[in-house]
C-alpha cells in the first residue's frame, strides 16, 4: 500500500485550565501586574493549575483520495484534531505526517487577512499553498464564479457577511488544488443551497482529482453521502472507526441514549402542587431510540400526587428551540386513552404518529391539571434533537431555515399544447 496522505500517531493535546503562575511571562509584565495589584498577583502565584486533555492518544491513517468524516459530540476533540493537522497549534505529544499541501476551512475568520480584498486574499492563499501567480490566475475565474461574490471582489473581506466569507473561503480551498482539504462545521453558516453545492464539490475533487478530505459535521446525512469511512471521537479519544453507516449509527445511538430528565429540582413551576411531575423522557419509537424527521415520538412523564387523580389532563407542547414557534401539542383529553382516575403515583406515556419535523432542536413545555384545575406546569422541561433523514429518497434533506414540517409528496408532469 502507498504511503498514507495523513498519518497520526499517539496524538495528544493538553491545555491548562485556570490561572497561569506567570511562567513564560516577561519581567515587565510580571512587574506591571504586581504594581497594579499586589494581592491579586500573590493569589495568582498560589493557584493550582488543572490539566485538560482535549485529545489523548489518537491514532489515524487516511489514504490518498479518501474522504473521512470526523464526528462526535461538542467538546469531543474534533476541532482540536483539525487545528493540529492544519498546524494552527502544536501537539503536546505524538507525531503527524502529512503528504502534500494542506488547505483548511475552519471557523469563520481564519485563513484570510481582514484588511485585504477578496481578490488579494485569493492570491495570498495560493501563495501560501506554494502556487505560482500564473497557476492562481488559471483558477481565478472558477473561484469567483463558485463563490458568487464577483460584485464584492475588490472589497476588504472584513466587510463581508459570514455567508459571503464562507463562500469565498470554501471556493479558494477547493479550487487551489491542495492535496489535503480539511473542512470543519463552518459550512453550516451558508444557506442550504450553498451547502449542497459545497458537498457536491467535495465529492467531485475526491473522486476525480484524488484529493484527501477530512470533514467534520453534525449533519449525519451529509457525512453518510460524502464519506468513505468515519471516525467518532469522545472525550478526546477515538471510540469508533470504520464503515460510515456503522459509525454514524453508533453516534446517533449514543446521543439519543435518553435518560429521564429530573424535574424535582425545578422551582420555576406553576400550579397548586397537588400533582408534581417528577421526570420526563423523550425518545423515538424505533429500536435505537433516535428521533428522526419521520420518527414516531414517545414521551413518558413520571408523576406523584397527594391522592388519586380524578379527570387528569396532561399536555405536552413541542416548540422550535430558536424561533419558539409551536410545532404541535399532545393532549390526553382530546386524544383519549387515560382512565378518569389515575393512582397517586405512576407514569403516563404518549406515542405519536410520524412527527414529520425538519432537522433541528425542540423543547417541551409540560403541564397537568385535574378536574379543570392547574396542578403543575413546567416550561422548558426538556430539549431534544430531530436528526436529518432523507425522507424523499432524493439525497436532499429539508432545512428548518425554510419550513418546520415535511409532508410526503409526489410530483408529475403533463405536456399540453393549446
Amino acid at each position: 500500500m502507498s504511503e498514507p496522505a495523513i498519518h497520526v500517531e499517539n496524538l495528544s493535546k493538553k491545555y491548562i485550565i485556570g490561572h497561569q503562575t506567570g511562567q513564560g511571562d516577561g519581567l515587565r509584565h510580571v512587574v506591571e501586574r504586581f504594581v497594579r495589584s499586589p494581592l491579586a498577583w500573590l493569589r495568582e502565584r498560589g493557584m493550582e493549575k488543572e490539566e485538560f486533555w482535549a485529545l489523548k492518544g489518537v491514532n489515524l491513517e487516511v489514504q490518498r483520495g479518501e474522504v473521512v468524516g470526523i464526528i462526535g459530540k461538542n467538546g469531543a476533540g474534533k476541532s482540536t484534531l483539525l487545528k493540529l493537522l492544519s498546524r494552527i497549534t502544536e501537539p503536546t505529544e505524538g507525531r503527524i505526517r502529512l503528504k502534500g499541501r494542506v488547505a483548511s476551512l475552519l471557523e469563520v475568520g481564519t485563513g484570510f487577512h481582514p484588511e485585504l480584498t477578496g481578490r488579494e486574499n485569493i492570491f495570498l492563499n495560493g501563495a501560501v499553498l506554494g502556487m505560482s501567480r500564473a497557476e492562481i490566475k488559471q483558477k481565478f475565474d472558477e473561484i469567483v464564479a463558485f463563490a458568487e461574490v464577483d460584485r464584492f471582489l475588490d472589497t476588504p473581506v472584513k466587510r463581508y457577511s459570514s455567508g459571503m466569507y464562507v463562500r469565498l473561503a470554501f471556493a479558494v480551498a477547493a479550487h487551489l488544488e491542495p492535496e489535503i482539504l480539511i473542512v470543519d462545521e463552518v459550512l453550516a453558516v451558508g444557506d442550504a443551497a450553498f451547502q449542497a453545492k459545497c458537498l457536491g464539490k467535495m465529492g467531485e475533487v475526491a473522486s476525480h482529482d484524488g484529493r484527501t478530505i477530512l470533514f467534520v459535521s453534525h449533519n449525519m446525512t451529509a457525512v453518510q453521502s460524502l464519506c468513505h469511512r468515519a471516525v467518532m471521537l469522545d472525550q478526546g479519544k477515538v471510540v469508533c472507526e470504520g464503515n460510515t453507516a456503522k459509525v454514524v449509527q453508533q453516534y446517533l445511538s449514543d446521543v439519543s441514549r435518553v435518560e429521564a430528565v429530573p424535574l424535582d429540582d425545578r422551582e420555576d413551576r406553576d400550579g397548586d402542587g397537588s400533582i408534581r411531575m417528577r421526570w420526563i423522557k423523550v425518545s423515538g419509537c424505533d429500536e435505537d431510540g433516535v428521533i428522526r424527521t419521520n420518527s414516531r415520538l414517545r414521551v413518558e412523564v413520571g408523576y406523584e400526587a397527594n391522592g388519586p387523580v380524578k379527570f387528569p389532563e396532561f399536555w405536552i407542547t413541542i416548540r422550535d428551540n430558536e424561533s419558539m414557534v409551536g410545532l404541535f401539542q399532545l393532549n390526553n383529553e382530546a386524544a383519549g386513552g387515560l382512565p378518569d382516575t389515575l393512582p397517586a403515583k405512576g407514569v403516563v406515556r404518549c406515542e405519536t404518529a410520524p412527527i414529520n419535523l425538519t432537522p433541528g432542536r425542540c423543547f417541551i413545555n409540560l403541564g397537568v391539571q385535574k378536574a379543570g384545575v392547574m396542578a403543575d406546569y413546567v416550561q422548558y422541561a426538556t430539549i431534544f434533537d430531530v436528526e436529518p433523514e432523507d425522507v424523499y429518497g432524493s439525497g436532499k434533506v429539508p432545512s428548518r431555515q425554510r419550513v418546520m414540517n415535511v409532508i410526503r409528496q409526489q410530483w408529475s408532469f403533463e405536456e399540453r399544447r393549446e
